[in-house]
């Protein structure tokens, strides 16, 4: 299941992309297919040795074209361990509600960001976002490790790109099916996934995500402006100026 629109990014096989909050890797992965080299970061260490593995069972089974590439490093994205300019495309999915000081994160992502790149950055919609968090306590930081610790407007998530040097572009929230799960998460605590009803959903999910029917499409694609789960704002670093006039 993707959260960022690939032709929005403007990604292009060669292209030198970083993943960062990885998590399974679903974005990391998507982007190896199509020919870019590949950093998939995250504070996890237990999920980037699973990053590792597919990404080495991908390259032993040919599903990665030639010249395309997938490495999992550890990193915070506080203190990003690569030089300025490295990447050509970021994604950063489900990251900036997670970390105290936003504008630090967004910074460093601009510095590795080379000019003319494109960044796309998730962060929950501020509807749903607003209803899980009236409905548990649980959900959010700091009762939880790993909590949101802020909701964000579209209007937040914009102006914090822009302290950060970036040119916020195109945007579109997506996963509308997901709201609901998660206010129902939350109704019956975030933790209690054994619930018969949360299992119940989660099964539908899963088969719409795996069979996509013509009417999930269809719901999806009117319900996501409205109640999305997530919020992507696609961000570019402005292009380096000319010394010659």
């Amino acid at each position: 299941m993707l959260t960022v629109r690939y032709g929005d990014l403007g990604l292009h096989s060669g292209d030198r992309v970083l993943d960062l909050g990885c998590g399974g890797g679903r974005h990391a992965f998507e982007a190896a297919r199509r020919g870019a080299h590949v950093v998939a970061a995250d504070l996890d260490l237990a999920e980037l040795k699973d990053v590792h593995q597919v990404f080495e069972g991908m390259h032993g089974a040919g599903e990665l074209p030639a010249g395309s590439s997938g490495a999992a490093i550890g990193a915070n994205a506080l203190q990003l361990p690569f030089p300025d300019n490295t990447f050509d495309r970021i994604i950063a999915s489900a990251v900036m509600e997670h970390i105290t000081d936003d504008a630090a994160a967004a910074r460093e992502l601009a510095r590795v960001l080379r000019p003319g790149g494109v960044m796309a950055v998730t962060v929950p919609s501020w509807f749903p976002e607003k209803i899980c968090w009236a409905l548990s306590d649980e959900y959010h930081a700091p009762f939880v490790k790993g909590g949101h610790v802020r909701i964000y407007r579209q209007a937040d998530l914009r102006s914090c790109l822009v302290q950060a040097g970036l040119t916020p572009e195109r945007s579109h929230r997506t996963h509308a099916l997901h709201s609901a799960y998660w206010w129902l998460r939350c109704a019956v605590g975030p933790t209690n996934e054994s619930h018969a009803l949360v299992r119940a959903y989660r099964r539908l999910l899963t088969w719409e995500i795996v069979s996509q029917p013509r009417a999930g499409r269809v719901a999806e694609w009117l319900l996501s402006p409205l109640v999305g789960k997530s919020l992507v704002v696609y961000a570019r670093k402005p292009a380096a100026r000319s010394m010659h006039p």
